[in-house]
């Protein structure tokens, strides 16, 4: 039997009540947070709670869905979100977040080419675009590596840690994608 959603180093699922408690500690690393988004104001594990749970009975709308990625051992590494979907043009966009421990493992990337894969092979999405930072390196490395190219650069669209950042667009059509994993399995 095969899962769409597991690979050979991931499993992707919905978020469940019971997660909260990864996701209070992840919102205390701030700089996790810094290169992803935001650093948000502290927030209480009630809210967290709440948050999780909320999050857990939503179905998304348009295809904007939360994923956990759990490494084969079922411990959440990270998650994934797709989001600003537009199923009429066949567009959308994803934010991607594993926690520092599981840094370079790998895990991020078959998290996103599993959900590449299921937008492009089962909705008919035409086309990925994806934001970096421009000081997060390593998500920078991630994208080139994973065959997006570079569309652009909006300038000084981020401050934190007391300072403007570029943000880059990455851009992947489905083909691109189909050449990029045709390579990949022939290795």
């Amino acid at each position: 039997m095969t899962n769409t959603w597991q690979g050979k180093l991931v499993c992707l699922r919905a978020l469940e009540p019971e997660d909260w408690r990864a996701f209070f500690d992840w919102d205390q690393d701030t700089e996790m947070a810094r290169s992803t988004y935001w650093i948000p104001f502290p927030g209480s594990q009630e809210a967290a709670k709440k948050w999780t749970a909320d999050q857990a009975l939503d179905r998304g709308k348009t295809h904007e869905y939360k994923w956990v990625i759990e490494n084969l051992n079922g411990e959440l590494v990270g998650m994934l979100n797709t989001h600003t979907c537009d199923p009429r043009v066949g567009t959308f966009q994803y934010g991607v977040a594993v926690k520092r421990e599981h840094w370079r493992k790998g895990y991020a990337s078959e998290a996103i080419r599993i959900v590449l894969g299921y937008f492009f092979r089962e909705l008919r999405y035409q086309k990925v675009n994806g934001h970096v930072y421009a000081f997060n390196e390593p998500s920078l490395g991630l994208h080139r590596k994973l065959g997006f190219r570079e569309e652009g650069r909006l300038r000084r669209m981020v401050y934190t840690d007391g300072q403007h950042s570029d943000e880059v667009i990455f851009g992947m059509t489905v083909e691109e994608f189909e050449a990029a994993e045709s390579v990949r399995k022939s290795r």
